[in-house]
């Protein structure tokens, strides 16, 4: 019996060997990111890049694996990187605390040493995901891309799909005009074909200069969150091939 006894049964031995030899770089820690991260730790992956310039509010507490009374206040980075410990001390885990942008990812990613089996993007800024979406594409760089999650009340909506077969979704509508200008024809991504809900007016909506507080419950970002990690923990260990 050992952490991954159970994992083993159906992944095989040397799917978790595959796994404890993976780097995975996850950009963005929050509802989504958080979950992926933990998922991917109790998963077996060796090597976890881990980016986010965020510490953890109150308000995160709804949703994100990182946040409770005591982490108020710390890096998401940090949190994670001790719970990752709790669960595989063997793995390797490189923290980021950094608000990355368009012209300045080609400098974080030069700074990661090694290669770099899979990213997974859990950001909002939809100008970083478009570079993100480029250099991994340049560099043939497996990417998985979360579309958007807020304002959603069913997480069964959920599919991992091609970008050129999404629909409803408005970050999809956008990502599918800037990739094309972009000459990328294939993005990996996870989106929902449930309409958005508009948000209830309430004072985090009305305090928010720049665009509106997406709404978020606890039972919507951890699921796109685990789908995303499980993409990625069948494909590196090669489970369906």
């Amino acid at each position: 019996m050992n952490a991954f006894s159970r994992s083993e049964l159906l992944l095989g031995e040397e799917g978790l060997l595959r796994l404890s030899s993976s780097t995975v770089m996850v950009y963005g820690l929050g509802g989504v990111g958080s979950h992926l991260v933990d998922a991917l730790a109790r998963g077996g992956v060796g090597r976890l890049i881990l980016v986010d310039a965020d510490r953890v509010t109150l308000s995160n507490i709804n949703r994100q694996s990182v946040a409770f009374l005591s982490t108020v206040g710390r890096y998401k980075t940090e949190v994670l990187r001790e719970r990752i410990a709790d669960i595989n001390p063997l793995a390797k885990v490189e923290t980021f605390e950094r608000f990355v942008l368009p012209e300045t990812l080609a400098q974080l990613m030069e700074e990661i040493g090694g290669r770099i089996n899979y990213v997974a993007d859990a950001i909002d800024t939809i100008s970083t995901k478009l570079a993100l979406a480029e250099y991994c594409f340049a560099r043939q760089i497996p990417l998985l891309s979360c579309m958007g999650t807020g304002n959603k009340l069913h997480a069964e909506s959920f599919e991992i799909t091609d970008i050129t077969k999404t629909s409803v979704c408005p970050v999809c509508k956008v990502m599918r005009r800037e990739l094309k200008k972009r000459d990328i024809p294939h993005l990996k991504v996870l989106y929902s074909k449930e309409e958005p809900l508009t948000p209830k007016e309430g004072e985090e909506v009305r305090g928010s200069q720049e665009r509106p507080v997406p709404g978020s419950v606890s039972f919507v970002p951890p699921v796109a969150g685990l789908l995303m990690a499980g993409e990625i923990l069948r494909t590196l260990s090669k489970a369906e091939a």
